[in-house]
């Protein structure tokens, strides 16, 4: 686990870092409108860390992973005097943030008390590994991997749109990759939706002291989209931000530039993720297994 942590944060640092280094300087534009970005994800990490530590509940960071990429493109945006390019993409990205945190909501993530609200299970389960039974290890977690790495990777995936500023006009392919986002969107929609329409019948079932029988056997989400991806909503999440990468390839025309780290981070990251939380399900569900060899993770119609 230890190992798995260091690598994030190592690569969270050191691929941006060389990537912009050996990548073409920014113009004095561009990095005028990154700094105050830069500074805003400093303020909401430590934030994050401390106020997750002062209320020992760890989805801080999950509460606006869905929220502050919008504040970071729209701040973009207004600093770099609304282009239509920059317009487009923040267009964009607040359609993917609303779509997210409804979702987040009605699973209970939000309260009027900020502080509070239903806890990612995930972090429980973590917490009690051996690995963090000192607490001082717990705290150094949270401080590196929960609020700043991950906040960091909020803020990396939204600039592309820093390489977008005094790009070249809007185009047909910038409309292409907008279609093509909003459709992805859609995608996370129904596969957020099919979801829960599972597990609120599930638990019904459940506290109505009901036998559950029929699709609800199994006891996770397997049909719908969820029968030809195990991760649906993970494998949109990942496509919408190599989308929004992509519109940096239109207003630059160079393939490849430092704002790739982002999206390749994300995927990291999810494939870990998607390692943990199927850890879990395998030790809670007879069928899971089974589900893995049928069932790829993220691309339909693939091997496992």
């Amino acid at each position: 686990m230890w190992k798995t942590v260091l690598f994030l944060i190592f690569t969270l640092i050191i691929v941006p870092l060389l990537a912009y280094w050996y990548d073409v300087p920014l113009t004095e534009k561009q990095h005028a409108v990154m700094m105050p970005v830069i500074w805003l994800y400093l303020i909401f990490a430590a934030l994050c860390f401390i106020v997750s530590t002062l209320t020992n509940n760890y989805s801080q960071v999950d509460k606006l992973w869905s929220i502050m990429p919008a504040i970071y493109a729209w701040m973009i945006c207004g600093n770099a005097d609304f282009e239509p390019r920059l317009v487009l993409m923040s267009v964009l990205i607040t359609l993917w943030a609303c779509r997210l945190t409804f979702n987040f909501g009605r699973r209970g993530g939000y309260s009027w008390k900020f502080w509070t609200g239903e806890e990612d299970y995930r972090w429980a389960v973590l917490r009690a590994k051996p690995e963090f039974s000192a607490k001082w290890k717990w705290i150094l977690f949270n401080l590196f991997f929960i609020s700043f790495y991950q906040m960091g990777l909020v803020m990396l995936i939204t600039l592309p749109m820093i390489k977008a500023v005094d790009g070249t006009p809007l185009g047909a392919f910038d409309y292409v990759l907008a279609v093509l986002v909003v459709l992805v969107v859609i995608v996370e929609f129904v596969a957020d939706q099919q979801q829960w329409n599972y597990q609120k019948e599930k638990y019904r079932l459940k506290n109505a002291n009901l036998p559950l029988t029929g699709i609800y056997e199994k006891g996770f989400t397997h049909t719908g989209l969820w029968a030809y991806m195990r991760h649906p909503n993970y494998a949109a999440e990942q496509t919408v931000w190599i989308l929004i990468y992509a519109f940096s390839i239109v207003a630059t025309g160079v393939a490849v530039n430092w704002t790739i780290a982002g999206c390749l981070l994300l995927v990291v990251l999810f494939k870990g993720s998607s390692d943990f939380s199927e850890k879990i399900s395998m030790d809670k569900y007879v069928g899971y297994k089974d589900y893995q060899k049928r069932v790829p993770r993220f691309v339909p119609f693939t091997k496992r």
